[in-house]
């Protein structure tokens, strides 16, 4: 049923979007399967996974800039962590991206990238990928 890859993710800000892309278009070229599907997975409750545009890295800075007003760092939580901004930004955004594979390539669009997200870093990260034929 195919088998499971990890991408290894290593994170140096509190919060940060990392490009992927490569990585994850490697695995697909590695796994030889020319049409199926590639299941992205962030095995982290304060981290996640989303597809935007990586041809600017002014959308990066907006993206974080923004996020970090719509959940920020301290607001009066009760976790006893102290982490719940990093919680609730990785179930805003989802743990999970599915991308179309098609004559073995991703079927992302011309902008597109694949990014791994930190909310509570610096941290040493892992991204799972499963690549399913059909």
């Amino acid at each position: 049923m195919g088998k499971v890859y990890e991408i290894p993710v290593r994170t140096n800000a509190h919060t940060q979007m990392i490009d992927i892309t490569q990585e994850v278009k490697k695995v697909v070229t590695d796994s030889g399967v020319k049409s199926g599907i590639c299941m992205i997975y962030v095995p982290h409750t304060t981290a996640s996974v989303t597809i935007n545009e990586n041809a600017d890295p002014d959308v990066v800075r907006d993206f974080i800039m923004e996020i970090n007003k719509i959940v920020p760092w301290e607001d009066g939580y009760r976790h006893m962590e102290g982490n719940s901004s990093a919680h609730l930004k990785a179930s805003m955004m989802g743990f999970s991206e599915m991308v179309i594979i098609e004559n073995g390539t991703l079927l992302l669009g011309t902008w597109q990238g694949i990014y791994f997200l930190e909310y509570d870093g610096a941290r040493n990260r892992k991204v799972y990928v499963k690549i399913m034929e059909g």
